[in-house]
């Protein structure tokens, strides 16, 4: 997730790797706990191609049919059912959209390549962004003074306390509750979209495309099928699946016990392990998000693919005990309160400590 105020919040004082970021390719140093558990993941970290086209073609298609579930052919609650199915749908296929970024699944396939492309662009995550941004995030992941691209900004105690104005309301709107409610708007068609073109035009034409696109549907849809197909078939989806999709990547890195290090106290293997949670989810909702909740796994080797992250949390007995968190009301309220990092307390507080 790219934001409009990361370059004014800190100083991007690294630039991440080419590629996909793992381990073995990307980060500072380790210690030698984490580089041994990294270690032991790396056996894992091998594409099963049968699996993968199954979970690509078997998704889209699950995907396809609970769209079309919402056209009115059907009775109101089968509608209403079938668009909020669809977008728990499509936060699973962004999931697998976003593994084949990294690389984690069918890394050689052209027609995966392709197709995965496309996907991007329906959902509104035009590779040439996401991509790039992702990676940053992974290469930066909770450095307190590194480069905030591809991530929630956070800016600590002091220095928001210094910051002019404009700047401090910015950062608040940044991390705002009603942006991540209305993530279909602010970080997905604002931030993934309509942001990076207007600054690179050339390079992120596939934006303009995304909502060329996505406008073209809305239209179509409402011409052949009428307004409410629209919210039921378009809307509701991208606004429920947004929302989910931008809180989990906000509370997986913004809850009560995460750790922040300066550049020199950093390294990947830390990052991963203390600064990124682990989601408790019932099964089923670890299935529509395609295991993202085994964050801290992703983060310490973003190229096992994602349904073999539960097999890895069970066969290594020290990821078992990661920092957590959950969609129970009282857990979003408390990732919600935590703003602006506290040097002194060494945790996120709020805007009033």
């Amino acid at each position: 997730m790219s934001t409009a105020t990361a370059s004014e919040l800190v100083a991007p004082d690294a630039r991440p790797p080419a590629g996909g970021i793992s381990p073995s390719e990307g980060g500072s140093v380790g210690t030698p706990r984490g580089k041994k558990i990294s270690r032991e993941t790396a056996k894992f970290a091998r594409d099963i191609p049968a699996k993968s086209w199954f979970a690509i073609i078997s998704s889209i298609t699950l995907l396809g049919l609970t769209v079309a579930g919402t056209f009115p052919f059907w009775a109101m609650p089968f509608r209403v059912i079938s668009s909020v199915l669809a977008a728990l749908m499509i936060v699973r296929v962004f999931v697998i959209y976003h593994d084949h970024q990294h690389r984690a699944i069918l890394p050689k396939s052209k027609l995966a390549e392709w197709l995965m492309k496309v996907v991007g662009v329906l959902l509104l995550t035009p590779s040439s962004v996401w991509k790039h941004s992702h990676d940053s995030h992974h290469a930066h992941n909770s450095k307190l003074h590194g480069n905030d691209l591809g991530s929630f900004p956070t800016m600590t105690v002091e220095r928001y306390r210094a910051s002019s104005f404009g700047t401090r309301c910015r950062y608040r709107i940044s991390r705002h509750p009603l942006t991540i409610l209305f993530g279909y708007i602010t970080a997905f068609i604002v931030s993934m979209c309509i942001e990076p073109f207007c600054d690179h035009p050339k390079k992120h034409i596939d934006g303009f495309l995304a909502l060329v696109i996505h406008g073209v549907l809305i239209a179509t849809v409402a011409v052949v099928f009428g307004w409410l197909a629209v919210l039921l078939a378009i809307c509701l989806p991208f606004l429920i699946g947004a929302c989910l999709g931008s809180y989990l990547f906000y509370a997986q890195h913004n809850f009560p016990r995460v750790v922040l290090k300066d550049e020199d106290g950093w390294t990947y293997e830390g990052a991963a392990l203390e600064s990124s949670s682990f989601m408790k989810m019932p099964k089923i909702l670890h299935w529509f998000t395609g295991n993202i909740g085994f964050h801290h796994i992703h983060h310490l080797n973003a190229r096992i693919p994602f349904y073999r992250l539960p097999e890895v949390y069970e066969a290594i007995p020290e990821l078992q005990h990661a920092k957590t968190t959950s969609l129970s009301p009282v857990d979003i309220y408390r990732c919600f309160q935590l703003k602006i990092w506290d040097v002194k307390e060494q945790r996120l507080v709020s805007y009033r400590g």
